[in-house]
């Protein structure tokens, strides 16, 4: 008989299922895994030593480019870190606001998570879909921020600004002529607000759409039934959190358990697995889309009503208006010291965490009396879920690690932080 040994081979980084720069190096017996060893720090940024040499307000948009689909979620829990240790009150409305964005970041977050993973499995539809989406929360973004992508919108004390009167207009191209554009620029006529409100009563359908592509889909049913179980015991000791978590039937979530912000407010459900598959963690996520929904026009209809300021008065910490920056000496000053020196932060340590569109992200604070953080640690979800990928692939064929990793969600920003 001819001796069979494992072979090992290596998965990614270079792999289109590996995503972004995961390299996994596999210990093989034909085509079922024995073994799976996730090689990390191909991307590491040093994000968490950076922010010791930059003052409080300079990494906020480092925040941004860790979980790089969940950007004003990432800036969220540092900001609130900084805010503990402040004793720093947040006006009313700008903490609607900042849940309002966070649902919002979680939709898109989901969005990126349901192309991709159908992409890795074999459906291709439902990428563009997903990605047609995607542009209106972009543009929402963009609105209220400027960018797209890494908004840097929060800040210790608010936001950086209350939501605009005006929608940007697409303009007459060579690609689309004036009545074309009217009709594109038709939910563009009003506020931020009335765009979003739009949005979330399309959006619903948008969801039922994918549902019919994929939710009964045979296909997507035989490569995610059963694959990558999970039980309720090895989530929590594996640190699991999220929709990773609640996929294995735990109902944890840190909006209902402890919450923060508004989201006490709130009216929404926890949905919950109940065989901690791969199948069980897509219906998870395709529920919180709708729970999201319902966040955004609860505040939405909130915002409405309820003018008032979006950022602490507190001129040590934010800026004033530049009004009054320009015909007062007074505030000159604070301008330049702020943005020159920043703002010292009285020495002790706090650790704050949200629930983020992937688990549980944590800021681990601490300060000496600086302008800088003296120590800042990450708690990045996809960290422990990625941890547990071995555990979750034995015994699997390759093609179901793929599928394994996509239900996974990871974003390689945060993990080689």
């Amino acid at each position: 008989m001819a001796e069979i040994k494992n072979y090992t081979m290596n998965f990614g980084p270079q792999h289109p299922a590996a995503h972004g720069v995961l390299r996994l190096v596999l210990e093989l017996d034909g085509e079922v895994i024995r073994r799976a060893d996730p090689h990390i720090g191909l991307l590491h940024r040093a994000t968490e030593k950076l922010a010791e040499n930059k003052t409080f307000i300079q990494s906020v948009p480092y925040m941004d480019r860790l979980d790089y689909v969940s950007m004003m979620a990432n800036e969220h829990a540092y900001v609130m870190a900084i805010e503990k240790l402040l004793q720093l009150e947040v006006p009313l409305r700008a903490q609607y606001i900042r849940v309002m964005f966070d649902e919002i970041t979680r939709i898109l977050n989901h969005l990126l998570w349901l192309g991709a993973h159908a992409l890795d499995v074999g459906a291709m539809t439902v990428f563009l879909y997903a990605f047609r989406e995607r542009e209106d929360l972009m543009d929402c973004y963009e609105a209220v921020s400027g960018a797209r992508l890494h908004a840097a919108y929060y800040r210790p004390g608010g936001v950086y600004r209350d939501l605009p009167d005006r929608m940007p207009q697409y303009q007459p191209s060579k690609i689309h002529n004036d009545k074309q554009t009217r009709l594109r620029n038709q939910n563009r006529e009003g506020s931020l607000l009335d765009f979003i409100e739009d949005f979330t009563n399309r959006f619903p359908v948008y969801v039922d759409e994918y549902e019919t592509l994929l939710t009964d889909n045979r296909i997507w049913k035989q490569r995610l039934v059963d694959i990558g179980i999970v039980t309720p015991e090895r989530a929590k000791a594996l640190g699991f959190t999220g929709p990773m978590l609640r996929g294995s039937g735990v109902e944890w979530d840190l909006r209902k358990k402890q919450p923060y912000e508004v989201y006490d407010q709130m009216d929404f459900d926890i949905p919950v697995g109940v065989n901690g598959d791969c199948y069980d963690r897509y219906l998870v996520r395709m529920e919180e889309f709708r729970q999201s929904n319902r966040i955004i026009k609860q505040c939405i209809a909130w915002l409405r009503d309820n003018p008032g300021p979006v950022i602490t008065d507190n001129h040590k910490i934010a800026p004033p208006s530049r009004v009054g920056m320009k015909q007062n000496m007074e505030e000159m000053i604070h301008h330049f010291k702020l943005f020159t020196e920043g703002f010292h932060v009285p020495p002790g340590e706090a650790y704050v965490a949200i629930e983020h569109p992937k688990g549980e992200f944590g800021i681990y604070l601490v300060s000496d009396g600086a302008n800088k953080p003296y120590r800042l640690k990450i708690r990045a979800p996809g960290f422990a879920h990625l941890a547990g990928l071995d555990e979750m692939t034995r015994g699997h064929m390759i093609a179901d690690l793929v599928a394994v990793i996509g239900t996974q969600d990871i974003v390689f920003g945060e993990i080689d932080r």
